[in-house]
């Protein structure tokens, strides 16, 4: 029997307030330690699997595991904005997931400089918000997540508003840190790439409802390098993903024809 998985979706669907459809009958496991990312056209329900997942709101029906009743303290969101606290310095940011646990100043100095160390801004703990650049700024949004310490990590789009070069930076470092630290990290991204490169599994999803239409594994080694971003096997990786995303945008407008043209042929025989 093979171990139960960190994280299960078992026909989750989700039916907002407005009537959307988000997902239906969605099912998902995830390994432990595994980076997972979720790719798919705007609006497919990536972000609402990870809010489920990080119990920010309920299924309409279905159910979500975490093995062992995961307590929320081993779980860390990182959105895609950096939303820090203006009037805070860098330390004050990094420290309010604790204050807000009500864990104390003194324990919560040393979990905050080791959250910053690792993040890389050691030099930067009195610096306010204003001071920094986008890509400093999510670093500090990451070091906020990683305070608590999580076993799983959960991130939504965090470097899609950086440039390439800062993107790529991060991408390099946050894959380094996961190596070292082997959280299991939910990762949604629009870029196919940085999936590729990140991941050793890509989830693809499509819209209208929000479902899976393919789980592709990344069997390439770690660490990856700068030579596997432009490796022949990271451009097959990236096709075989495009390929199914327009499988899933092509299946959309097919389905969105037909049901106009059976709604037409429905009023002209009424």
């Amino acid at each position: 029997m093979s171990p139960r998985p960190l994280i299960a979706l078992h026909d989750v669907s989700k039916v907002y307030s407005n009537g959307t459809l988000a997902l239906q009958e969605m099912n998902l496991t995830i390994e432990q330690q595994q980076f997972v990312s979720i790719v798919g056209s705007s609006g497919c329900g990536k972000s609402t699997v990870l809010r489920l997942i990080a119990g920010l709101g309920k299924p309409s029906s279905g159910m979500i595991e975490l093995k062992e009743t995961q307590s929320s303290s081993e779980l860390a969101f990182v959105f895609q904005e950096s939303a820090l606290m203006p009037w805070a310095n860098i330390v004050e940011n990094i420290r309010l997931p604790l204050k807000l646990a009500g864990v104390s100043q003194q324990k919560s100095r040393g979990l905050v400089q080791e959250a910053i160390n690792l993040v890389g801004l050691a030099g930067f703990e009195r610096s306010y918000p204003r001071e920094l650049s986008g890509g400093m700024k999510m670093r500090v949004s990451i070091a906020r997540a990683l305070v608590t310490q999580p076993s799983i990590l959960l991130m939504d789009e965090p470097f899609g508003a950086l440039d390439e070069m800062t993107r790529s930076k991060l991408n390099s470092d946050l894959l380094g840190l996961w190596q070292q630290q082997r959280w299991t990290v939910v990762f949604v991204t629009h870029n196919i790439y940085e999936a590729v490169y990140l991941s050793n599994r890509v989830i693809v999803m499509a819209s209208r409802p929000g479902r899976v239409v393919a789980d592709i594994p990344i069997e390439a080694a770690y660490p990856r390098t700068e030579e596997f971003r432009t490796s022949r096997l990271c451009n097959e990786y990236s096709r075989e993903i495009s390929a199914r995303l327009q499988e899933a945008v092509a299946g959309f407008e097919h389905h969105k024809i037909t049901k106009s043209t059976d709604q037409l042929l429905d009023s002209a025989v009424n």
